[in-house]
């Protein structure tokens, strides 16, 4: 078993998840953050209690300082760190230079220190896209970038590639494998929201009082981060070029909201009851970044089986339902939404 675990990203929703389980099973954890000064105050106040067993590095995705550092000493690494804006870039390379690059130092410095595990955080984005004849997918499946898709999409595809092919070249000898979730909700730390969070968000406080034809496959924090963590203590045979889907159910975002009154009732005061018009999205666009997002996928099913990694890793998912509530309860208690 792993003693020392190298997590990218830790001020992350998805670090920040893996960091606490890892801690809570015994691990020590080193993390990267761009700026030290400004995450380890943050990072310590989360974790008070964790001593010598937290090191936080510096080190950025596109430079090799610091890298060398974080992974000294580290037997696994869960590779989470990767640029997921609200907004659509002006140019994909912004997304897809920083995503292929970071993850191949990411690799490189691993392998250079020894480290013989190496999880890398993709997503369902290098699973679903680019087949508009196919709805439902699973973990055998792979975006096509020849049809065109958005810069983030091709981000994690073109990351998610790069590093298989990087270590089937270079460290063959390495227990690679991806962990790829679709939309992430579950309980916040703080204010520093996700862009899937966000939404959970603006359902709820009234800031989309309609509800998009849109639908997304939901996955909670929680259940992404144990499975990074069962991925590095699972024995090598069941997880060595693996990919792992963390997907409950795929759900519109009426059902959501629905979901929502049902479970919560109390804070859904402003959760949407009718159906927003597709014109009217179309419109919202042209102001507000979450709404670009939504527009391409209006109408759209892409249900991404999580099947197998229930199976491979052997556990169960929490079911959506039981997601989106805890979402909105700890949205309330930290004061993000106001009822």
């Amino acid at each position: 078993m792993a003693n020392t675990v190298l997590v990218t990203g830790g001020t992350g929703y998805i670090g920040g998840e893996v960091i606490d389980q890892l801690l809570l099973n015994g691990y020590s954890v080193h993390t990267t953050v761009r700026d030290r000064a400004k995450s380890e105050p943050r990072l310590r106040s989360r974790w008070p209690d964790a001593g010598d067993r937290l090191k936080v590095f510096q080190a950025d995705l596109m430079s090799d300082a610091g890298w060398a550092e974080a992974n000294a000493g580290c037997d696994a690494v869960a590779h989470v760190a990767s640029p997921f804006p609200l907004d659509v870039p002006r140019h994909k390379d912004e997304l897809v230079i920083p995503a292929r690059e970071g993850t191949l130092r990411a690799l490189r410095f691993a392998t250079a220190a020894g480290v013989t595990r190496f999880v890398q955080t993709s997503s369902a984005a290098a699973i679903a896209y680019g087949h508009p004849e196919k709805d439902h997918f699973d973990h055998t499946d792979w975006t096509n970038l020849v049809v065109g898709v958005p810069p983030y999409i091709e981000s994690k595809t073109v990351a998610e590639r790069a590093a298989r092919a990087w270590v089937e070249a270079n460290a063959p000898e390495l227990v690679f494998c991806s962990v790829n979730p679709v939309a992430v909700f579950g309980p916040v730390y703080d204010n520093d929201l996700s862009t899937s969070v966000e939404l959970v968000k603006k359902v709820v406080d009234g800031s989309i009082p309609l509800a998009p034809n849109m639908g997304i496959c939901v996955t909670d924090v929680r259940d992404v981060a144990r499975a990074h963590v069962l991925a590095i203590e699972a024995p090598a045979e069941d997880v060595r070029g693996e990919r792992f889907p963390t997907s409950q159910k795929f759900m519109w975002i009426r059902e959501m909201a629905d979901a929502v009154r049902e479970r919560v009732p109390e804070f859904a005061a402003k959760v949407p009851t009718r159906p927003m018009p597709d014109w009217m999205v179309k419109f919202l666009a042209l102001f507000m970044p979450e709404m670009r997002q939504i527009k391409g996928e209006l109408g759209n099913v892409r249900d991404v089986s999580g099947r197998h990694t229930e199976e491979v890793l052997g556990f169960t998912f929490i079911p959506a339902e039981q997601t989106l509530e805890d979402t909105v309860r700890s949205l309330v208690e930290h004061g993000i939404v106001k009822v």
